[in-house]
């Protein structure tokens, strides 16, 4: 009885939304049409996704720019009003496609036009709500993050196109491993949540990890083997230090794919294959590592050395004689702390033998097709 009140009363707050604005006018902020086609996408209605209206989102989004401003206002408006997780989680899911969409005119959203961190279902007892509290923080948490940086991605493909150094593609994959953790804690933790809109919001969730964890693989593999001789200590200690992320958050989507496998998730039962570093592709690069800093070190030994021989051939040094010890002039003008460091720049230089070769079994190409909710 309580179930089927909660739903009519839903429906009922829908409607009067649907007709309050069946009297506004088009502005540049205003499309009743787009206000209407977001009400009915974000319904209260936990069974099912009204993925029609939810394409003709996608649609004015894609057809002009100026559509972007009607869509900010009135999701932000529709999002902040509410205190249920049907509608947020829904919410969630729609801006999920549009960010999907990757149109030049996402670049001037940046950071989410409304705030879900602090989220809490306002319709039933913390008790029962806390889990879907929780996945909507989660992913939020994400969905702000990925907007801000699809945003720095629109931007740099505008500006004048130039080749990436090392250390920018290092730093691009970070990003993408940053965006992965924060995926990975979306999740489905109470036992009340098997219900269908979860379901569909969990598929787009995995589909979004195939593609990002792909990008992180294909990165990896292109960037070991640009990382030549020349390329710098602090590179190799950052490219270490990412593939070893790398490895430990495959290990870690296998746990959480198992997890969605027994949850229900049905995408979470196709998972393809990933590339797997091997250990001892690592053990390489922490190899070459260890010989740059021998090196470093074996040269700044024989810098040491050449001052002293130097020193001691010099005829100009001459003996003090003292009542009760005798010092020599190169006591008191060198000793290991007065010993200064060469003013040429070091180069830290890897031997490429020494470098690891990823081995892919299978390209990283995805073949999976976007839930409905996200594609065209």
């Amino acid at each position: 009885m309580m179930k089927l009140w909660k739903r009519a009363s839903g429906a009922l707050k829908d409607r009067k939304s649907l007709f309050s604005i069946s009297f506004s006018r088009r502005t540049s902020f205003r499309n009743p049409d787009l206000d209407s086609a977001i009400i009915h996408a974000t319904s209260h209605d936990d069974s099912s996704v009204d993925y029609h209206n939810a394409h003709r989102v996608y649609k004015w989004i894609r057809s002009s720019p100026a559509n972007l401003k009607p869509l900010v206002h009135s999701l932000s408006s529709r999002v902040n009003r509410t205190r249920s997780w049907i509608v947020a989680l829904k919410a969630l899911m729609l801006v999920h496609g549009v960010l999907c969409c990757k149109v030049p005119s996402l670049q001037e959203i940046r950071r989410l036009p409304f705030d879900l961190s602090d989220f809490s279902d306002g319709h039933s007892r913390p008790s029962k709500t806390w889990g879907f509290n929780a996945l909507i923080r989660a992913y939020f948490s994400f969905l702000d993050q990925y907007s801000f940086y699809l945003s720095d991605q629109i931007r740099s493909r505008n500006r004048k196109p130039q080749v990436d150094s090392v250390n920018q593609e290092l730093e691009s994959i970070e990003k993408l491993q940053s965006l992965l953790h924060t995926l990975l804690q979306i999740r489905p933790m109470a036992d009340n949540m098997k219900k269908t809109l979860i379901l569909e919001a969990m598929d787009c969730v995995v589909i979004e990890i195939f593609d990002i964890y792909g990008r992180i693989c294909s990165g990896i593999a292109k960037l070991l083997i640009k990382i030549s001789p020349s390329a710098g200590k602090a590179e190799a200690v950052m490219a270490l230090k990412i593939v070893k992320k790398a490895t430990s958050q495959g290990e870690d989507l296998a746990l959480y794919f198992e997890f969605c496998k027994k949850f229900g998730v049905s995408n979470a039962h196709e998972v393809p294959k990933f590339v797997r570093i091997p250990q001892e592709n690592i053990e390489a690069m922490e190899k070459a590592i260890k010989g740059v800093e021998e090196k470093e070190e074996a040269q700044e030994e024989e810098v040491v050395e050449e001052k002293s021989i130097v020193l001691a051939e010099r005829p100009e040094f001459q003996t003090i004689i003292t009542d009760k010890w005798e010092v020599f002039e190169d006591d008191y003008c060198f000793t290991c702390k007065d010993v200064k460091e060469t003013d040429q720049p070091r180069n830290y230089n890897v031997d490429p033998s020494l470098l690891p070769l990823i081995v892919i079994d299978e390209p990283v190409y995805l073949t999976h097709t976007l839930p409905d909710l996200i594609t065209f």
